[in-house]
């Protein structure tokens, strides 16, 4: 039963069969065809019971592993790799068919190569996530053939294998290591002038030239008979919230993944690089109720914490409550803090209507409302118009545009931060943000 159940027909025994079938076919105006047909169909028997023989003589002929990480990277290429190893005294092909978890929705992955005897064979593929949970990659199916390529054999290996996924950690890493290198502006972060200095002193230092003079420490110069001068750090350790509305209006998907992944992904590298930056960091989501509430803390061991909670963050995508955020915060957050607020809205009327406890919030705290440009509609701008119909779609879309541009300048006429983003550059512009408020002393 075993053996039947790996067996397998080689499609190149269906090209022989139809050769057989034309050897007959044509035996029937040429009779001296006819017994030549017999002889190749009993040497087509012998060659198939020889092909079963090799292929199923020897036991766990072929091994392979699927080797996985630990954790997937939500939103990001994963590279996975299989390992194979031939014990077959013959050049083997075989036929790889992995089955993917239901999550990504491919159901052609096939690689095909030939081993020789004892020969090690590593292959990689990639696999992009879009969504964050528990992905279980089904059978590791390897299908082995003989040179004759009648029969085929099949192994079975590592069943129901589990690894979840997670808020973008490959992205996280690319920003920790520019941002431990200072190398933040190769990817684009902007090197933000400083205005002033911050209060927090760090050391009385030798004045160099291009030192601000409003910086000399007269006592110090007198006694040392030299020019002293105080020198200023940025403020550590000063309290920075992420708040993630998990509401309907974060539903919306671009290249694959939601508004809501975005923030996510952007909270995880943002929080890893505020923590290598001395600040304490925590975390708030939110729709119809306060569903994650994390206190700021200055531990990268911390950072753990809100990977956890990123990834257990589940919606209804119900419509949230602001004033429920606001009452939240006035009792939760003491000191005055950095809230980057990840949000979307897509009419200046939505706006308005949670105006009144986004100025109630910002009265106490700095606050950067970070939302999103619907970069659909920029590329239906961007096409000419070649009909009625399409002069209208481009009307409409500008229109949306325009109120996207207004919604940001009626926040700053209050005083409150804003990013308006596309998704694919949020993490980007919120660390930009970051470094500019630091950099300007605002917090």
């Amino acid at each position: 039963m075993r053996i039947l159940r790996s067996f397998y027909i080689h499609n190149r025994f269906f090209w022989y069969i139809a050769i057989l079938a034309a050897c007959f076919v044509i035996s029937y105006w040429v009779p001296s065809v006819y017994p030549i047909a017999w002889l190749l169909v009993y040497g087509l028997l012998a060659l198939f019971f020889l092909d079963c023989y090799l292929l199923f003589a020897t036991g766990d002929a072929i091994r392979a592993q699927r080797e996985l990480p630990q954790k997937l990277s939500n939103s990001d290429e994963n590279l996975l790799a299989v390992q194979l190893t031939s014990k077959y005294p013959f050049k083997t092909g075989i036929v790889v068919i992995d089955e993917l978890p239901v999550q990504f929705q491919k159901r052609d992955f096939a690689y095909e190569a030939f081993l020789n005897k004892n020969e090690n064979h590593t292959f990689d593929y990639s696999v992009r996530p879009v969504e964050r949970g528990e992905y279980v990659f089904g059978n590791l199916n390897v299908y082995a053939s003989s040179p004759l390529q009648m029969v085929k054999r099949r192994f079975v290996f590592q069943k129901d294998q589990m690894v979840p996924v997670y808020p973008s950690i490959i992205q996280m890493q690319q920003y920790d290591f520019l941002a431990i290198n200072n190398r933040l502006s190769e990817i684009g972060l902007k090197k933000i002038r400083r205005i002033g200095h911050t209060q927090e002193f760090e050391q009385i230092k030798e004045y160099i030239k291009g030192d601000d003079i409003r910086t000399i420490n007269w006592k110090a110069t007198a006694k040392k008979n030299q020019l002293m001068v105080n020198q200023y750090q940025d403020e550590k350790s000063q309290p920075i919230y992420s708040i993630i509305d998990t509401g309907r209006v974060m539903k919306m998907p671009f290249d694959g993944l939601k508004l809501l992944d975005y923030a996510i992904n952007s909270t995880l590298a943002f929080s890893n690089v505020a923590l290598k930056r001395n600040d304490k960091t925590g975390m708030l989501t939110f729709s119809k109720n306060i569903e994650t509430f994390v206190p700021a803390v200055q531990k990268i061991s911390h950072l753990n914490t809100i990977l956890e909670k990123l990834y257990n963050i589940t919606t209804e995508f119900t419509d949230s409550d602001f004033g429920l955020l606001y009452a939240h915060i006035k009792r939760k957050v003491n000191q005055r803090s950095l809230l980057l607020l990840y949000t979307n809205f897509e009419h200046i009327s939505a706006l308005k209507r949670q105006l009144p406890f986004l100025l109630a919030i910002a009265k106490k705290h700095v606050l950067v409302v970070i939302f999103f440009e619907n970069t659909e509609l920029e590329a239906l701008i961007s096409t000419d118009a070649e009909d009625l119909q399409t002069i209208y779609h481009k009307t409409i879309a500008e229109k949306f545009s325009l109120e996207k541009r207004l919604m940001q300048k009626e926040l700053q006429q209050y005083g409150i931060q804003t990013i308006l983003t596309k998704p694919e550059s949020l993490t980007i512009n919120t660390i930009n943000k970051y470094l500019e408020i630091k950099a300007r002393g605002l917090l």
